[in-house]
C-alpha cells in the first residue's frame, strides 16, 4: 500500500471556460468548497501536469478562477474535464469517525467472521448516505452501506473493513455468482 501521504485525492475537475480572459469554471468536490485552492499546487492524476488556482468568484456550479499560465479562453476549455487531485497530505484531518473516499477505495472487506467478501471499488452516494461498492471473487459486486450497522469497524492500517451487511445482502451476490442451470 502507498505511503499514505503520497496518496492522491480527488478535489475537483475544470468544468471549462469562464469568461473570455481565460478564467475557467472548477467544480470542487471538497467539503468546504472553496478550500481547494489552498490545497495546491493540485496535479492530474498522473502528475504530468500542475495546477495553481487563484478562485476569483463563485459561480453557478462552482467556481470562477485563474489557472496559472492559463491565459485564455481556448487554454481554460482546453483543460475541460480535467480531474484535479491534491497530495493527500494537504488535505485536513478528519474526526476519528470519518474517511476520504481515497483512503477506503482497494482496502479488503470481511465479514464479522473474517470470510473475505471482497475489495472496496468505489464509494457512491445517491443521496441517502455514502454505499461501498464492494468486488467480490470473480467480478461479482454488492452495494453495502456506509454506516455504522453495517460497516462496524475500518481499520485503513490493517488494509481492511469488518462489514456487517443487511441480511440478504451477500445472498444476492452468491446468486449472481452461480451460473443458471
Amino acid at each position: 500500500m502507498p505511503d499514505k501521504a503520497d496518496k492522491l485525492v480527488c478535489v475537483g475537475a475544470v468544468a471549462g471556460a469562464f469568461g473570455v480572459r481565460g478564467e475557467a469554471r472548477i467544480k470542487s468536490f471538497c467539503a468546504e468548497p472553496e478550500a481547494i485552492a489552498g490545497y495546491g499546487p493540485l496535479t492530474t492524476e498522473d502528475g504530468t501536469r500542475q495546477f495553481t488556482l487563484s478562485i476569483t468568484r463563485p459561480v453557478k456550479g462552482g467556481f470562477a478562477a485563474r489557472i496559472e499560465g492559463v491565459a485564455s479562453r481556448e487554454e481554460a476549455e482546453a483543460l475541460k474535464g480535467t480531474r484535479l487531485y491534491a497530495r493527500r497530505d494537504k488535505l485536513p484531518a478528519l474526526a476519528e469517525d470519518e474517511f476520504y473516499h481515497a483512503d477506503l477505495i482497494g482496502l479488503t472487506v470481511v465479514d464479522t467472521g473474517g470470510a473475505e467478501i471482497g475489495r472496496v471499488r468505489a464509494i457512491h452516494d445517491h443521496g441517502a448516505g455514502d454505499m461501498l461498492e464492494v468486488t467480490g471473487p470473480g467480478g461479482a459486486m454488492v452495494l453495502i452501506p456506509f454506516t455504522g450497522a453495517a460497516v462496524p469497524r475500518v481499520d485503513i492500517a490493517a488494509g481492511r473493513i469488518v462489514a456487517d451487511p443487511p441480511e440478504g445482502t451477500l445472498d444476492l451476490k452468491q446468486d449472481r455468482e452461480e451460473p443458471d442451470p
